[in-house]
């Protein structure tokens, strides 16, 4: 009997555990890398396709998101955004140091690493870390037909103006139901999440998808005009939460494992 007891105590362990790994809330760092032209945009798409990617890889971050603003977006040639996501934190320090012992790494990374100071890769890195919002606990990599170059990735950056305001506008992404009418609309969101370090806190930022342009024109008039958007956004306790709104319509490039 006591036998039973114990097989039976230690599968709801097990179980109590598996449910906490499959809710667990996932990190993401966002590395944005600010351009000038397009010799950096070359060099740095050498390091990310050839050297940064496999090490991540190798590591144990399988999917890593590559985006370029599109041609008709203002910031179109001078950001890449990187897209990593992680169980935890303290991925990021013992990414540092894996890759600082990475000879591979450090081999394919050669002419970014020993880049001169009048010629650099780069103009500045912004790092931005993100805790996904408990309604979509997981970043999804959607399964568009289209061509790389068709497909439309929109990251988005919500600013509040005091931090209670913010925290109002994260309630009505998932308690409040805006999460669920991009989902119902198929907005094929591949995250969403608040921001936890970062230039423009307090904000939360999130990234749908779209096979083309005419695709992200067409869910976003289905959005406007959906009933339940139309009543969650007349809510008195959601009004005044967003002072500013920053958007990127990006390609994924060709190297990216999202896309």
């Amino acid at each position: 009997m006591k036998s039973k007891n114990l097989v039976i105590s230690t599968l709801f362990l097990f179980a109590i555990l598996f449910s906490f790994q499959v809710s667990a809330r996932e990190f993401y760092q966002i590395k944005v890398y600010t351009i000038k032209d397009k010799a950096q945009e070359n060099t740095m798409d050498k390091y990310l396709k050839n050297a940064y990617l496999p090490a991540l890889h190798k590591a144990g971050i399988s999917t890593v998101g590559v985006f370029k603003p599109i041609e008709t977006d203002a910031a179109a040639g001078t950001k890449i955004f990187v897209f990593i996501p992680l169980k935890d934190l303290n991925q990021i320090n013992v990414l540092d140091e894996k890759l600082l012992k990475d000879q591979q790494y450090q081999n394919a990374a050669s002419e970014y690493m020993n880049a001169q100071y009048d010629n650099p890769p780069f103009q500045r890195i912004q790092s931005i870390l993100i805790k996904a919002f408990p309604e979509k606990p997981h970043f999804s990599v959607p399964n568009h037909k289209t061509p790389a170059s068709d497909q439309i990735y929109e990251l988005r950056s919500y600013q509040g103006p005091t931090e209670k305001l913010w925290r109002q506008k994260v309630k009505m992404f998932n308690q409040g139901g805006e999460i669920g009418i991009f989902t119902e609309l198929n907005f094929n969101a591949v995250f969403y999440g608040g921001v936890i370090s970062g230039a423009d806190m307090p904000n939360l930022m999130y990234m749908t998808s779209f096979s083309d342009m005419e695709s992200n024109k067409a869910h976003w008039d289905a959005f406007r005009t959906h009933p339940d958007w139309e009543k969650l956004k007349n809510e008195p306790e959601y009004a005044n939460t967003v002072s500013h709104i920053d958007k990127w319509l990006c390609h994924p490039a060709e190297y990216s494992d999202i896309k």
